[in-house]
């Protein structure tokens, strides 16, 4: 048996992890029952297959070859448990007994996607609001429990301590790793909707770090969309797709080569992605013939607005004030009035969307929002007031963690000097 490389399969591994791993997590946690087992598992079959293809060669398929294997490690290593408790021989004898119907199982791109599984298991409503998130980024994408603690502003320990919590009431409960019947479906979807956009918001505007985007992550909530209309064509499940596709579209304009930041009006619209806006547009008419339709499908007909203008002088900003208008009254939360108060501003003038924005920030709820005083900034830039705009914008400075933002924003008052 000839000898291949190490070099060119360690690399072809990296590619594997990096573009099926969560994808074989999601199935090994649906064999093996537990999501802590299930990834000491896959990691030891990426060992092996490190250890082993050099020599045996690179199977034909090699995703179910780690999964297979991951399989019997996690077996033996319940094997070495039972030594030390019974139950665990019971358990063995299971997970050996049904790998056979499990080979003849479809591959992951059917409905039956066990990413779409696991994010149902990951957003049951045994589980409190704020594991959904947490056990969605870190097990379904993949995010370390140090990304996803930057992401939110909370410690990664709190972080880690909430996905224990989470992982033990999964497996003590048990809840069951399953999508919905269509009975049950309809009471779950409000919580997965709202992770999928989480995480997509994560994606299109990371709230840390050196980019402004991650596509792998804005790629990965496309992905569950898609595979979420496909099981539920409900109005909002479309208009949520919709919505990112609309966004998405706009992505590779909305950075330059360099990685600094460009605003929407100074955008070059020729990059926008018109396929996925074609889409996107698409679901979102589908969504509107339904009387069904709520916040997201609304956002995506703001986002339509958009996407369809040529420049944003020749933006129907009076439609997007009325479809703002019709948002608030079933979302009135503080960013969507913020949103508001800066299209009015766009119809009416700055000065009309400074009284807005004024208005939003008395309330309080945004003080610490920076998008909220940079849009006030603006406002101030646009009006002349220079010395308001700075002390805006040094807010702003003061409170985001991006660093293109903060570029942007030591931009904008270097220019005001």
């Amino acid at each position: 048996m000839s000898e291949h490389p190490t070099e060119p399969i360690r690399e072809l591994l990296d590619s594997l992890y990096r573009a099926d791993s969560r994808r074989i997590l999601a199935t090994l946690i649906r064999l093996l029952g537990d999501f802590d087992l299930a990834e000491e598992a896959m990691h030891e079959a990426f060992a092996a297959a490190l250890s082993l293809w050099p020599s045996s060669g690179v199977p034909e398929n090699p995703r179910p070859w780690l999964i297979s294997t991951a399989r019997f490690k996690a077996i033996d290593t319940l094997r070495r448990r039972a030594r030390f408790d019974a139950s665990q021989d019971e358990l063995v004898r299971y997970l050996e007994a049904q790998w056979s119907s499990a080979e003849r199982s479809k591959e992951e791109d059917s409905l039956e996607d066990d990413r779409l599984r696991l994010i149902f298991t990951c957003c049951h409503p045994s589980l409190p609001p704020e594991a959904h998130v947490a056990l969605t980024l870190r097990e379904v994408c993949g995010l370390t429990t140090e990304e996803i603690a930057k992401a939110f502003l909370i410690t990664p320990r709190t972080l880690a301590q909430r996905i224990v919590r989470a992982k033990a009431k999964i497996r003590d409960t048990p809840i069951r790793y399953e999508v919905p019947t269509p009975q049950e479906l309809p009471e779950r979807l409000g919580a997965v909707l709202q992770v999928i956009y989480l995480v997509f918001n994560e994606g299109y505007s990371a709230a840390a770090g050196a980019e402004v985007t991650r596509a792998e992550l804005t790629g990965e909530a496309i992905r569950l969309g898609r595979l979420l209309t496909e099981l539920r064509p409900e109005p909002e499940v479309m208009g949520l797709l919709s919505l990112m596709l609309l966004q998405e579209s706009r992505r590779a304009a909305r950075t330059s080569p360099a990685g600094d930041l460009i605003l929407l009006e100074n955008q070059d619209r020729s990059l926008w992605n018109r396929e996925q806006i074609a889409e996107g547009v698409a679901l979102l008419e589908k969504a509107l013939k339904s009387r069904g339709f709520g916040s997201y499908t609304l956002q995506a007909a703001i986002a339509a607005v958009h996407a369809e203008a040529e420049s944003v002088a020749l933006t129907d900003w009076r439609q997007i004030v009325a479809l703002y208008d019709r948002l608030v009254r079933i979302q009135p939360s503080p960013v969507v009035h913020l949103n508001r108060a800066v299209a009015i501003a766009m119809r009416d003038g700055p000065e009309a969307g400074l009284t807005h924005i004024d208005a939003v920030l008395e309330h309080g709820e945004l003080a610490n929002y920076y998008l909220a005083h940079s849009a006030r900034a603006d406002m101030y830039r646009r009006l002349g007031r220079t010395a308001e705009a700075r002390s805006s914008y040094e807010k702003a400075l003061a409170l985001t963690q991006q660093e293109p933002e903060r570029q942007f924003l030591q931009e904008r008052i270097r220019q005001l000097k």
